[in-house]
């Protein structure tokens, strides 16, 4: 971005006008990561003109959070975090790098579960060859991260509760690393169960080493990360304008929690 729109946004934020976004994204070391985000972004501007939005990562790479935060001055800004559920870095991490910026800021609510995140899953499936009528043998393993955190847990079962109504399957939440059931265990669940055809739905924001690592365990047919699904854009704008028409955000409630 160029000194003159950083310039322009900055003032645009700090003189009374809508709140900017800043998207959250984790950070990747896969250079697709990078490159998906930039583009979920450009989407969203493309939705949404008039909205400065900036990007920062929580590690890994650039631009991280402090320093867009820095750039902004005092301006007036919207954190929403490129994560699916409740966790350590929605409910910690981005509030207290939040806190310590002079930028006058919200933390809005990560993208999942909502109903916006099912429709870029199932049209992910789609894409991959789900078919338009399941039958019986049909049943769905909905990858995601995984966390410590049971809140996180419970968004990714309820992600998984809401596909599966969509779709007319079962659904079974299973996790890259720190949670159970793994992508294996979920599928081997599944079989068990007399299903034949189990699909694997990708619910990562974008290419890297999990979604790498659950896609090699998928017996079947795998939906790509959502990316740049107008869906997921949208989803961001939804977020962001939900703190600015309620006041409500998650920051004093994440640095209350011990």
């Amino acid at each position: 971005m160029t000194v003159t729109a950083v310039t322009s946004n900055r003032t645009a934020a700090a003189t009374g006008g809508t709140p900017a976004l800043v998207v959250v994204a984790h950070g990747s070391r896969d250079p697709r990561a990078l490159s998906t985000v930039r583009a979920l972004l450009d989407r969203v501007r493309a939705l949404r003109p008039a909205l400065p939005v900036h990007l920062g990562h929580i590690e890994l790479n650039e631009p991280l959070l402090p320093d867009t935060l820095a750039a902004l001055g005092d301006g007036a800004a919207v954190l929403v975090p490129l994560l699916l559920g409740r966790g350590h870095h929605v409910k910690r991490d981005i509030p207290e790098t939040a806190a310590l910026s002079p930028a006058r800021t919200r933390v809005a609510a990560p993208l999942g579960p909502h109903p916006l995140l099912v429709d870029a899953l199932h049209a992910r499936l789609t894409e991959a060859g789900w078919p338009t009528r399941p039958g019986p043998e049909h049943a769905v393993v909905l990858a995601s991260a995984g966390s410590r955190d049971p809140e996180s847990r419970a968004d990714t079962a309820r992600t998984a509760a809401l596909l599966a109504a969509r779709l007319g399957v079962p659904v079974v939440p299973a996790y890259a690393s720190a949670a159970t059931p793994t992508v294996p265990e979920a599928v081997r669940t599944l079989t068990a169960r007399g299903h034949r055809r189990i699909a694997l739905a990708s619910c990562f924001t974008a290419p890297g080493r999990f979604a790498t690592q659950c896609a090699a365990a998928a017996p079947w047919i795998t939906s790509a990360p959502l990316g740049t699904h107008p869906s997921m854009a949208r989803l961001l704008l939804h977020r962001h304008d939900e703190v600015v028409k309620t006041g409500s955000d998650v920051k004093s409630r994440a640095m209350a929690t011990p």
